[in-house]
């Protein structure tokens, strides 16, 4: 049975979540502000932030760089902040799976750098979201991305690393499209907020590939609409933080949550952050 501390522990936010907007965009890399956010979440008693990658600068991202990289071990040492856990929108923005020829190879080049880079980092689950513009649109998208993967599986196994997958695939093509990777390679991030804008309903989902979970972004949706705040959209929270717990779901709860309208980032992520840990019954 595990302490309501450790449970707690495993509630982390998304990089940026702690900063103003940057270009009125709900997520991206905070540039001016993320050194500072990790003094700010230690502030607020989080352990966990998953880190966020753009495609544009990718590579002056401090992920990216060796010198960026001493300085996240530090600033992760200093304020007790891991980060385990990476969501490569940069892929989402620049998909390899739809371009072709030399653009193909060299946003491939780029996927395996950034793997190389989290290996370094010991960041261990990259999210790879198939939605909004790198949505799959055929089989030969499909086809193409999971032989690219499957051939690089090895890499992912020498540095200890996850492929997860968040996708607006409906329960069963979820299903069939995950249970053509290996289980101890691939997974699924499951994104509350998503399912509920989409109109899943959670069990369908879970029973189609509930086992396959391995980390879970939670924020809120109105059907086929915008991310608001935590209770005020679509998302069923009590009926899928129970199910998380039937299909005994060990992985992290990040806050991919609303933005606060008058700059309290602070005070809205401390209270999103308690509105989890009272849906995990702490």
């Amino acid at each position: 049975m595990k302490s309501k501390d450790s449970i707690a522990a495993k509630i982390g936010f998304m990089q940026g979540r702690l900063s103003p907007l940057v270009n009125a965009k709900i997520q991206a890399f905070p540039w001016q502000n993320w050194q500072k956010e990790f003094q700010e979440a230690h502030s607020l008693n989080f352990e966990i932030m998953e880190w966020t990658l753009d495609h544009e600068n990718l590579y002056k991202n401090p992920l990216m760089t060796e010198e960026g990289r001493e300085e996240i071990k530090k600033l992760s040492k200093k304020f007790k902040i891991r980060t385990p856990s990476l969501t490569g929108d940069c892929f989402m923005q620049a998909p390899f799976w739809k371009a072709r020829d030399n653009n193909r190879k060299d946003l491939e080049n780029d996927f395996l750098s950034v793997i190389e880079s989290c290996g370094l980092l010991n960041i261990e689950l990259i999210v790879i979201p198939l939605v909004d513009n790198g949505s799959i649109d055929n089989l030969n998208e499909m086809d193409s991305l999971i032989y690219f993967l499957q051939s690089k599986k090895d890499l992912f196994d020498s540095l200890s690393i996850q492929i997860l997958f968040e996708s607006d695939y409906g329960p069963v093509d979820l299903k069939n499209f995950i249970d053509k990777l290996d289980p101890k390679t691939f997974g699924i991030n499951y994104d509350i907020g998503n399912s509920a804008s989409l109109g899943f309903d959670p069990y369908e989902e879970f029973e189609a590939y509930g086992k396959r979970i391995t980390n879970v972004h939670v924020k809120d949706r109105v059907l086929h609409g915008t991310t608001v705040p935590l209770g005020d959209g679509n998302a069923n929270f009590e009926k899928v933080f129970q199910l998380l717990n039937d299909f005994s779901y060990k992985g992290n709860y990040i806050l991919q949550t609303a933005r606060s309208k008058t700059g309290d980032h602070l005070g809205v992520l401390q209270r999103y952050n308690n509105q989890v840990k009272y849906w995990l019954g702490l």
